[in-house]
């Protein structure tokens, strides 16, 4: 018998199909991928135009100006959003400073440091904190938060750094403190989870380069795995201001909801979400309604501007 006739016959037709459903599945691919994106920047656009219609009222009566104005009154219509933008950016900002650093460690430990039989648990109870409503977290910081720092942590804190004017005034269980410590709550599971499976990515090859040098784990950690993660990291920490500046109920419970503008964290203040959430149902007037949709636009507008700034961050540390 011939070698050729030992050879198995081919299934006739199987290349054909395969090539054909090839054929298929590609260009299907590319079409579906597009129409995703399409559909996202539709619905991106979708929203901006609905809100900046709604608000259109407000911009045209207020103008610019509207940025700049601390007044809040429904009863003279008279309205401003400097006391809003004022709270959104120091709680948000305020609450990434202490969540990132402490993410870091979290993730640090998780992938370098933790037993395999620890690292699994802390993970998913990391995680699980995402998963509470934010409600829920609202009224903790009434009930349970609000008092103890209240009664305990803000005259500690003023009895020793009064002198600065962040932990300068009256106690209070209710304001920007508070507030703080809820969005760094609410933020921190975010950038753990996102920051973890960066590092979990860093090469083995960099790692085991960095211990064949001397390095100790602190070094090899500071050497090879941060500067590796550091594009990430960033990202993760803008999806972390996301969730800060758009956070409403939890915010509305326990920030004392004021407009004023007051250095010290002890004090009573107001957010974008917050007054939105609070007001929009109970507006007395057409145009405070708008004034309303126009602070929706104005958070709208930082939001898209720190995701910008940090996609060139992103870039400009990748090139580095």
């Amino acid at each position: 018998m011939s070698a050729t006739a030992s050879v198995a016959p081919r299934p006739q037709g199987l290349g054909a199909k395969i090539k054909l459903s090839d054929r298929i599945g590609d260009p299907a691919l590319r079409v579906l991928s597009a129409l995703a994106g399409v559909v996202s920047v539709g619905v991106l656009v979708w929203i901006a135009e609905m809100v900046f219609d709604q608000a259109s009222p407000a911009i045209s009566h207020f103008g610019i100006g509207f940025v700049t104005s601390q007044e809040w009154n429904p009863v003279t219509n008279r309205f401003g959003a400097l006391d809003f933008i004022y709270g959104t950016l120091v709680s948000s900002f305020i609450a990434l400073l202490i969540a990132t650093p402490t993410a870091i460690a979290i993730s640090i430990y998780l992938t370098e440091l933790a037993p395999r039989i620890v690292r699994r648990p802390v993970a998913i109870l990391v995680e699980l904190l995402a998963a509470i409503p934010s409600v829920i977290l609202g009224l903790w910081g009434i009930i349970v938060l609000g008092p103890f720092l209240g009664n305990h942590v803000e005259p500690f804190l003023a009895s020793f750094l009064s002198w600065i004017p962040l932990f300068a005034g009256a106690p209070s269980p209710y304001g920007m403190f508070n507030a703080v410590l809820i969005l760094t709550i609410m933020t921190l599971p975010i950038v753990t989870t996102i920051t973890r499976e960066i590092f979990r990515t860093t090469p083995p090859e960099l790692k085991e380069g960095a211990y064949a040098l001397g390095a100790t784990r602190w070094e090899m950690v500071r050497t090879a795995v941060l500067p590796v993660a550091r594009p990430g990291i960033i990202g993760a920490v803008i999806l972390g201001l996301g969730r800060a500046f758009g956070e409403a109920i939890a915010v509305t419970q326990v920030i004392g909801n004021a407009t004023q503008i007051k250095a010290s964290l002890f004090q009573p203040a107001g957010t974008l979400a917050a007054e939105i959430a609070s007001e929009y149902q109970g507006a007395t007037s057409k145009l405070n309604q708008s004034s309303l949709i126009y602070l929706a636009a104005i958070l709208l507008v930082i939001s898209l501007i720190v995701n910008v700034v940090a996609r060139l961050m992103t870039r400009r540390v990748k090139v580095r």
